[in-house]
């Protein structure tokens, strides 16, 4: 009696064990999903729509607790305002939305799909007290000679969508590559400079101008675009004012104005961050060539 109980204690609860018949369609049907998902994350990624899909997953794990602790009327708003929320997301992402459709259809799908070439760069890449003080000291000789600039330094939010606009540099930052570029009567010197850890990523880049009806009339094209890029991602963007030779930064939807070299680098210091990614194997040969010096 007991051994019949417990066989029917099994098949009750432990009847999910039984694994189904997997055939070949359902591998291709998983393979195909799989890329057709990393593709979507991927691209994006390169856009400002990156953080509305991290809304998007806050927003549906707050919806999985209304639901479990039967939280009925923030489940019913939820639930209603899902429809609306998608339209607006459609209209307020259609340029990149666009954009993603004109890519699919001038490259070769098997291709991109088989052969992806990640083109995103880690926004997590460290920058250091070397690159800090480069661009502090570019900043200043810049102002001195009243030469206008416009860096933008990225952080989390991916500016992908802006990066394309101009011309790829991907370089070493330094200094005289800074002042180089912004020097008047260069090829590279109109628009915005995108830094991306330790490196210049592109330059000549258009960036979005901010509608703040606050902002001066002495503030001319450079301030309203340093300001536009921080209202619509977390970067901070360095200006040097070609009438007046002041220095500025905009961040989080503010505009520091005059600023010391002191004060900038104390905007710039909470940017350093320290490369925890180490590459194991190369940290187990440099153990071993430690062994092999001492032994000698």
């Amino acid at each position: 009696m007991n051994i019949e109980h417990l066989q029917k204690m099994i098949e009750k609860y432990l009847y999910w064990l039984s694994l189904p018949s997997i055939g070949f369609t359902d591998i291709l049907e998983i393979i195909i999903i799989s890329v057709i998902i990393y593709q979507v994350i991927k691209w994006v990624q390169l856009t400002r729509a990156w953080t509305l899909f991290k809304g998007i997953i806050v927003l549906l794990l707050f919806a999985f607790f209304a639901a479990v602790f039967q939280l009925n009327t923030i489940s019913w708003l939820l639930s209603n305002s899902l429809g609306v929320g998608i339209t607006a997301a459609i209209i307020i992402f259609q340029p990149e939305l666009r954009r993603a459709l004109e890519q699919l259809g001038r490259q070769n799908i098997v291709t991109k799909f088989l052969f992806t070439q990640n083109d995103y760069r880690d926004t997590g890449s460290t920058i250091t007290d070397r690159t800090i003080n480069e661009i502090v000291r570019a900043s200043f000789e810049m102002g001195m000679v009243k030469t206008g600039a416009l860096m933008v330094i990225e952080q989390k939010v991916a500016l992908g969508e802006y990066e394309r606009t101009g011309i790829t540099i991907d370089g070493m930052l330094t200094s005289q590559l800074l002042i180089n570029i912004f020097e008047h009567n260069t090829p590279l010197h109109d628009g915005a400079v995108i830094i991306r850890g330790n490196r210049i990523i592109s330059a000549t880049c258009y960036l979005p101008l901010s509608d703040n009806m606050d902002l001066g009339k002495e503030y001319g094209t450079r301030h309203r675009a340093a300001l536009g890029i921080s209202e619509v991602s977390d970067s901070l963007t360095i200006v040097v004012s070609e009438e007046t030779g002041a220095v500025s930064v905009a961040l989080d939807g503010r505009l520091y104005r005059n600023l010391s070299r002191k004060e900038l680098l104390d905007k710039l210091a909470p940017l350093k961050t320290e490369d925890v990614n180490i590459d194991v194997f190369r940290k187990w040969k440099g153990l071993l060539r430690n062994e092999r010096q001492n032994d000698e």
